[in-house]
């Protein structure tokens, strides 16, 4: 690799001192680098496929998991491979931290890395007989309450099929790279990342034998439709695509996920099994 492109977190590199570090190291060593222009609004930070110079072979991502999802998204029909460096103190995708960058980016340099692909999901979001909203995603897409506390029924069905009911806060559709995000957090399981697989996880469901839905991602669609509130009231929810792009929903409106046409491809430098990498995170 020789040609790379640069993502950072802003609040987390202010002034791009350490970003520009990196870009001088690989500049210094015979490769070109360009790095991302600041945005008014880094909290939303969008990339746009535009920005990414042709012939990129990287795009490097600095700051943590989130912004390496969100880069993922927005350049997944770039169809670059992604390196993240961890600027935070957790992170899952960018397995390189600060102590370890220079031998990272000589082993980039030197052609000696692995391709690791991972799913994404597709989501439509459907008014009626409108699709109003497409988006794809790294994590999850997330169905829940909007206004005043309270549970909604989100009735779920697989290709069609009515598959259960769930009274909660809200569900999560995850990737397996997203069962160790907000899915975990919710209770659902850990699925090692190169598995293909939809995660679909309830958030404070009000019955005590609800659990995790694992489902075969090949072939199935899921489709989540949003129930109608107390005595048969308009119901109001909210769909997010990782996090970001929200979407208002109202009683039945529905979301149909899908595994994603593309994949994204991280590049992973060490050696590290899923099973090392994750006792190491969570010690």
């Amino acid at each position: 690799m020789n040609c790379f492109f640069l993502i950072t977190n802003h609040s987390k590199d202010p002034g791009l001192t350490f970003t520009k570090s990196v870009a001088d190291y690989l500049c210094m060593h015979g490769a070109k680098a360009a790095i991302r222009k600041p945005q008014e609004t880094e909290s939303r930070q969008h990339t746009d496929p535009s920005e990414v110079p042709d012939g990129t072979d990287c795009v490097i991502v600095l700051g943590g998991d989130g912004t390496m999802i969100r880069a993922a998204g927005d350049l997944v029909n770039c169809q670059i491979p992604f390196l993240g460096i961890n600027l935070g103190t957790l992170g899952y995708l960018a397995e390189i931290d600060r102590n370890s960058l220079y031998p990272a980016l000589d082993a980039l340099l030197d052609e000696r890395y692995q391709l690791e692909k991972r799913m994404m999901l597709h989501g439509d979001v459907w008014h009626g007989e409108n699709c109003v909203y497409s988006g794809v995603v790294l994590n999850d897409i997330l169905v829940v309450r909007e206004g005043s506390p309270h549970v909604i029924t989100l009735k779920n069905y697989v290709n069609g099929k009515y598959l259960n009911e769930y009274r909660a806060d809200g569900i999560i559709i995850a990737t397996p790279t997203g069962s160790t995000g907000y899915s975990l957090s919710a209770g659902g399981p850990i699925v090692a990342p190169d598995a293909e697989l939809f995660l679909m996880t309830p958030l404070a469901a009000h019955t005590l034998n609800t659990r995790s839905v694992i489902l075969p991602a090949a072939d199935n669609r899921i489709r989540i439709r949003i129930g109608p509130g107390k005595e048969q009231s308009t119901e109001h929810a909210m769909v997010s695509f990782d996090g970001r792009n929200e979407v208002s929903l109202v009683t039945d409106d529905f979301v149909e996920i899908r595994k994603a046409e593309r994949h994204i491809e991280i590049v992973k430098i060490r050696n590290d099994s899923f099973l090392e990498t994750l006792r190491r995170k969570m010690q």
